[in-house]
């Protein structure tokens, strides 16, 4: 999907109109690329992925080429009693097969996870088998593994292996798990707590309260969904004439999976893999971390000495992949006479699943986004991670930036209409002001800068929000329910929060003149092939196909960043900058020797190196080649045109903007329409409008599409999924969303070189609030005070119903 949403966006722009606003004002100290051009070009790999050229996990076939089969549990929670494997193994085409036992020389996937426990104590070190070995805690954990010649071999051979399960008993809402007498999911872990993460001033939070003229409080649901990416989950793997292991895996960070397989499941230098995901086709943060079938495969291949390759179907797609969002949320907002905000407290518990790792984190990294972009004096949060008897969850687009906005955002509407006063008017009343940059937050955030009232004027443009009520009574006149939804959003980017992530680039000038380009960054269908070279040619004044784009094969580079946490371009990028600053700078020093001329009087424009005020030049190739010739190669240094830029931020960056939705509802059919939607995003400097189009868009439509019906759902007494296929996971489809209104600001930031801010997960963040309030704004004529995802028919004329009496 996110391919082919940049690909339709890549239209003309009239089709999806961008209208920047740019503020000629930077920060302190901002130092902005000059160079940089705001233009709108054609992705460049859209024409081979779209036409079948692409290279997928899927796709290779070497010689030799085995099947990997998993046999997977049809129970949540059972003791393995035995597993009979010998029925599989006489098959015809089978290879092999393996349980736990076979698996001496790999370690497990490590678990636990940085935070305490309620009593102070560490989170439970829940290392994840690679097989089951003697008790399995969701529906779909493997506990075998067949090799096969052919796919239709592998299935026959796994229903054949024979497994005797005790079924135990099991819980899979976190509340529930919670209670006293609950099933434990581990043994040592009898109230189910993962860890409790506890942040703010919690004495001053209830004091605020306390003394506040209003407190409005709000108990509501996140629900749980799963990525669906357009490519599954699959690798393959052989070992190569060097004897290292060659892993191809559909992932987003190739060092991050290589370092994490080496030195926690093999326990070898890292060198000793190589690692090149190839294609990916949409990854959203689900496709990081180490995940338990691409090491099998690793270690498959190399017990077989032959190539080895797992591909998941939908169905092993929803039962195994890492899912996201689900959470249970109690929260208050304090407000002055005034209507001025004086304390949030907040609480979140949220399904970690039936494991706590490193990857269990995603609750608790991003919860500064409850402070929003408003003035809150005091803020306590605490996030208390609960295991259940599901299926791990971890990232997903903006990993849990959309549920702090939401949260915040759906405070702040029930409290405007319990005062009685506009939604726009109260958060526009306790907005941060420009002049307070930089703003410490209450919790953890500190923002840069920011001018976040003008987000909310050229919304309130965008959307006619002043005509709306004119709407709303024209729906009413068709028996319609209309309503409208404000949420000024605002993310982390390019972190950790407290450690930024750096990156690695390389730039090398050919002696033909072509600019090949190596990025520690990882495209996985965001369009960076197409951004980076972009940002390459246009300080040389080249065309874009003249940058050679080489990335994700961990032989390229010594280490990488990866994809996630909308980086690319203000870490990615800035490292891409100081590569080709230090390229320029090596090759004017070449031109100008060519040319007899100061250093100082030759400049670069259209790909030539020229004196300046003169039409004396030369070419990028002329220099490239002189690049080897000794006579221009300074003592020490060794020929060619090639050199490095890795680049740390200072401080992550703040993307921010405000989304309004606008919705009907058929009361006789509980159908929600999104009739408009509208979106100013401030993403600092923009340097492809075309591709933050199609970036916004995809997380849109991810957002509403959570708000509307995506949702997984557990049978609580058999721990089965509910909603394992499309038949029963609602896919938001192109048919159901409008045209979309865009437009885009520019508060350029000071901490990397580029001024950009990132816009990966932007259109997530704001979407889901401004989605919910609308739908809940519809609904409030009715009485009803707040109505909790997803946004079925079903559920939504069940409560109209309700509400009637």
């Amino acid at each position: 999907m996110e391919v082919l949403l940049a690909f339709l966006s890549a239209g003309p722009e009239s089709r999806f109109p961008l209208n920047p606003v740019c503020f000629p004002q930077k920060p302190a100290g901002a130092k902005v690329v000059a160079a940089i051009q705001t233009k709108s070009i054609r992705r460049r790999e859209d024409h081979r992925l779209l036409t079948g050229q692409g290279n997928y996990a899927a796709d290779a076939a070497p010689p030799g080429m085995a099947v990997a089969i998993f046999l997977r549990s049809p129970y949540a929670h059972a003791r393995i009693k035995q597993i009979d494997a010998e029925p599989a193994r006489g098959l015809p085409g089978v290879l092999a097969v393996y349980t736990a036992s076979d698996l001496t020389d790999v370690a497990p996937i490590p678990g636990g996870i940085g935070f305490p426990r309620p009593d102070g104590g560490p989170a439970p070190k829940t290392d994840r088998s690679l097989l089951a070995r003697d008790r399995v805690r969701f529906v779909g954990e493997p506990v075998a593994l067949v090799i096969a010649e052919s796919r239709a071999a592998g299935l026959e051979a796994a229903e054949a292996i024979l497994v005797d399960y005790a079924a135990l008993p099991l819980v899979t809402e976190p509340v529930a798990a919670m209670k006293p007498g609950a099933p434990a999911v581990w043994d040592d872990v009898p109230d189910n707590i993962g860890f409790l993460w506890k942040r703010g001033d919690a004495e001053g939070a209830e004091a605020a309260l306390a003394g506040s003229a209003h407190v409005t409080t709000l108990d509501f649901s996140v629900s749980r969904v799963t990525a669906n990416s357009m490519e599954p989950r699959g690798a393959w793997a052989c070992i190569a004439p060097d004897g290292r292991i060659e892993l191809h895996a559909s992932h987003q960070s190739p060092f991050a999976l290589r370092n994490g397989i080496a030195n926690g499941n093999f326990q070898i230098p890292p060198t000793d893999i190589r690692v090149l995901p190839g294609d990916v086709g949409g990854s959203f943060g689900m496709k990081s971390g180490v995940h338990l079938e691409p090491v099998l495969v690793a270690w498959a291949a190399r017990r077989l000495n032959r190539p080895v390759r797992w591909i998941a179907d939908r169905t092993e797609g929803f039962l195994t992949d890492e899912q996201a969002r689900e959470m249970r949320v109690s929260a208050s907002l304090g407000l002055d006479a005034d209507g001025r905000f004086t304390a949030l407290k907040l609480r979140w518990d949220v399904n970690l699943g039936a494991y706590v790792s490193g990857r269990s984190g995603w609750g608790v990294g991003n919860i500064g986004g409850i402070a929003g972009v408003y003035m809150i004096p005091f803020i306590a949060a605490q996030v208390c991670g609960v295991l259940t008897h599901t299926v791990p969850t971890a990232a997903y687009r903006g990993a849990g930036r959309p549920e702090a906005t939401y949260a915040i955002e759906r405070l702040i509407d029930v409290a405007a209409r319990e005062l009685g006063v506009s939604p726009y008017e109260l958060r526009r009343r306790n907005l941060i002001p420009p002049e307070a940059m930089p703003y410490k937050t209450a919790l953890t955030f500190t923002y840069d800068c920011g001018e976040f009232e003008g987000n909310m004027q050229e919304a309130s443009t965008l959307s006619d929000l002043d005509s709306f009520e004119q709407r709303r009574a024209e729906a009413a006149k068709q028996g319609k329910l209309r309503g409208i939804g404000l949420c000024n959003c605002i993310e982390v980017a390019g972190g950790p929060f407290l450690r930024p992530a750096k990156d690695l680039a390389t730039l090398r000038l050919a002696e033909d003149g072509t600019l090949v380009l190596r990025s520690g960054s990882m495209s996985v269908g965001q369009g960076l092939e197409t951004t980076f070279s972009q940002l390459v040619a246009d300080r040389f004044g080249v065309r874009p196909d003249q940058v050679r784009w080489e990335g994700g094969d961990t032989d390229l580079l010594p280490s990488g960043k990866g994809n996630g946490g909308s980086g690319a371009l203000c870490i990615g990028g800035s490292a891409v900058t100081l590569a080709v600053d230090k390229v320029i700078e090596k090759a004017r020093r070449i031109a100008a020797e060519l040319l007899e001329a100061a250093v100082v009087d030759v400049d670069i424009a259209e790909g030539r190196f020229t004196i300046a005020g003169t039409d004396r030049s030369v070419d990028l190739a002329t220099v490239a080649r002189a690049a080897y010739d000794p006579a221009h190669i300074p003592p020490g240094e060794e020929g060619g045109l090639v050199e490095s830029g890795e680049f740390t931020p200072t401080a992550v960056t703040f993307p921010n903007g405000t989304h309004v939705c606008e919705v009907e509802i058929d009361p006789e059919t509980g159908v929600t329409e999104i009739v408009r939607y509208s979106a100013v995003e401030e993403l600092g400097r923009v340097l492809n409008p075309m591709i933050v189009a199609g970036q916004i868009h995809g997380g849109v439509v991810q957002g509403v599409g959570q708000a509307l019906g995506e949702v997984i759902i557990h049978d609580p007494e058999s721990g089965q999924m509910l909603t394992a296929s499309f038949m029963d996971y609602q896919m938001p489809r192109a048919a159901e969303y409008p045209d979309f209104r865009l437009a885009t600001r520019e508060v350029p930031t000071a901490v990397n070189p580029l001024g950009a801010k990132g816009v990966g997960e932007a259109g997530t963040v704001g979407a889901l609030g401004a989605a919910m309030n609308a739908i809940n704004d519809a609904l409030a004529p009715l009485g009803i005070r707040h109505f909790d995802m997803p946004a079925t028919p079903a559920g939504i004329w069940a409560a109209i119903q309700a509400a009637k009496g």
